[in-house]
């Protein structure tokens, strides 16, 4: 019987990881489609990057929303409603997001476009906040991060392929010169058709399936004084949409609308770390400065994240880099969150019971093999030449080194691969052509496995609270929705600040600092928790998110 029940969760857990695959995909086909718009709607880079900010808003929205309305009523609504039903319910939205696309395109309004997108994303918000906890919960606790990290290589599979599909379905090729004029609007109708027909195939899929009912026991806990800094995160959210001169006409310059958003988010958070030390009732999870600090280095990582390769097809396309077509992006892109994934094949070794010396073997084999996989990606699926890419290898060995110098330990880690990736961007900003393309797309390496040890630190002490800081900190992907038109804003507002730099290389500034920023983190927080008498030896970074 136990046998059975082994191979029930086994199938389960197959059945569910389907739509980690769905979220890798899309989030990284941004990187193909958001030049594309750019030409074909005539578009700022600003402009251009509110496909991110409408994606990533949307996961931002669902979960604030799904959080107030269960303060509002002291239930847990997911809880209730199911972790399977969430996930089916949140396919049902993306599929009606993904069919909502196709009179979108056919209006030839971009503000359609970008609610269409927003819609997709809600159901991703759903589906990730049923999902995570449900594969967790799927076998013994103690191997829940192994789960995790296997959904997790899923998702990357699903960010290696997007960008190489979405340039084959949009240009027919990942590699030829091919003008966005050219390119058919049956051809953006058949991409969102596919889409919904795998949403809706997926969802029938997890209603006929036999899945085991997963509900959390966990109490919910009141935060009333946390409300007021999560509302006021919301209105900066908001006042992005004011940076754009076309949808709110003002005499302020728009780019201001973008640093007061950042501004309001970021002196918000730090502001609760003061009124929580004067009194910790009712803050819950928000009472503890490791959290805090925690969700705006989430904030942070994810915005960096995204931006890198939101701006490369803009940077790709100048001159410096290559004048490379949007038809010829998708290799580029496909690499950089190949770099994710090769991280994250190699972070995940640490989850599973080997000896040291195969561990070591593994640490320097596995990335090598997982660059192998992603050339292999865009050679035989995509026809592209990828001998240009073999001296990407070089990359690949120094993040090897930086394993070996973090040590699976969460400080260690987040401090060298933040202090790389300074480096990396920064030799990027200084240099041009291919040097300078793979220092930029090397953020993907050093991204790679900072989600876990950003987690594990900004969760580490917080006891009955740690379910809710959780989803504190699943909020603060909304990075990814204010840092790319940050960089879009100073990308349009920055061409002649510096003879010899285009405004799109110049704004590459904004991932430095945001490395710089994880450096930070890594050293504020190590302190913070031994204040608080917590030993950081035993803390592991097994995988990536």
């Amino acid at each position: 019987m136990e046998q059975n029940k082994q191979k029930s969760y086994g199938s389960a857990l197959y059945t569910l990881i389907t739509v980690f695959f769905f979220w890798g995909f899309l989030a990284a086909s941004n990187g193909v489609f958001i030049p594309f718009c750019k030409s074909h709607f005539n578009l700022s880079q600003f402009q251009s990057q509110l496909i991110d900010f409408t994606f990533y808003g949307g996961y931002f929205i669902g979960s604030l929303i799904l959080y107030f309305a269960s303060q509002a009523s002291k239930v847990d609504i997911l809880n209730k409603l199911g972790y399977k039903n969430g996930i089916i319910l949140g396919l049902v939205v993306s599929a009606a997001g993904a069919l909502g696309m196709i009179p979108a395109v056919a209006s030839g309004s971009f503000g359609l476009i970008l609610t269409v997108f927003f819609i997709i994303a809600i159901g991703f918000s759903l589906q990730q906040t049923a999902a995570n906890p449900f594969v967790v919960a799927l076998g013994p606790p103690e191997t829940g991060s192994n789960r995790l990290n296997f959904a997790g290589s899923i998702n990357n599979i699903g960010a290696l392929l997007g960008p190489v599909v979405v340039g084959l379905v949009l240009f027919g090729s990942a590699s030829a010169k091919i003008a966005v004029a050219d390119v058919k609007i049956s051809s953006i109708d058949n991409l969102y058709y596919i889409l919904a027909g795998l949403f809706i195939a997926v969802a029938i899929f997890f209603w006929v399936s036999n899945l085991p009912k997963v509900t959390s026991d966990e109490e919910l806990e009141s935060s009333s004084k946390a409300n007021t800094p999560l509302f006021i995160i919301f209105i900066a959210f908001l006042l992005i949409l004011a940076a754009d001169p076309i949808s709110l006409k003002t005499s302020i310059p728009s780019q201001y609308f973008v640093y007061a958003s950042l501004a309001i988010i970021i002196f918000t958070l730090v502001g609760t770390i003061f009124a929580a030390k004067k009194s910790t009732h009712g803050w819950g999870a928000m009472q503890y400065p490791q959290l805090i600090l925690g969700m705006i280095a989430i904030f942070t990582y994810v915005g960096t994240e995204v931006t890198i390769q939101s701006n490369m097809g803009a940077l790709l396309k100048t001159p410096a880099f290559g004048a490379f077509n949007e038809s010829e992006i998708a290799p580029f892109i496909s690499l950089y969150w190949g770099s994710l994934m090769i991280g994250r094949f190699a972070g995940s070794i640490g989850a599973f019971n080997l000896s040291k010396t195969t561990k070591y073997i593994l640490y320097v084999l596995v990335p090598f093999i997982a660059f192998a996989l992603v050339l292999a990606v865009n050679k035989f699926f995509a026809g592209v030449d990828v001998s240009n890419l073999y001296v990407y290898a070089v990359c690949v060995g120094i993040l090897v080194v930086a394993f070996f110098i973090g040590g699976q330990k969460p400080v260690r880690t987040l401090s060298t691969l933040g202090v790389l990736g300074v480096i990396f961007i920064m030799v990027g900003l200084f240099t041009t052509g291919r040097v300078g393309t793979f220092a930029f797309i090397s953020g993907g390496l050093c991204c790679s496995i900072m989600w876990p040890s950003i987690f594990s630190l900004a969760i580490t002490g917080l006891g009955k609270y740690t379910s809710q800081g959780s989803a504190f900190l699943i909020m603060m992907i909304l990075g990814g929705s204010i840092i790319p038109p940050l960089q879009g804003k100073i990308a349009d507002g920055s061409n002649n600040l510096i003879q010899g730099m285009s405004g799109i290389h110049f704004s590459y500034i904004v991932p430095a600092l945001g490395f710089a920023y994880l450096v930070y983190f890594a050293w504020k927080v190590s302190r913070e928790l031994r204040s608080q008498g917590i030993d950081l030896d035993h803390v592991e970074a097994k995988g990536g998110h």
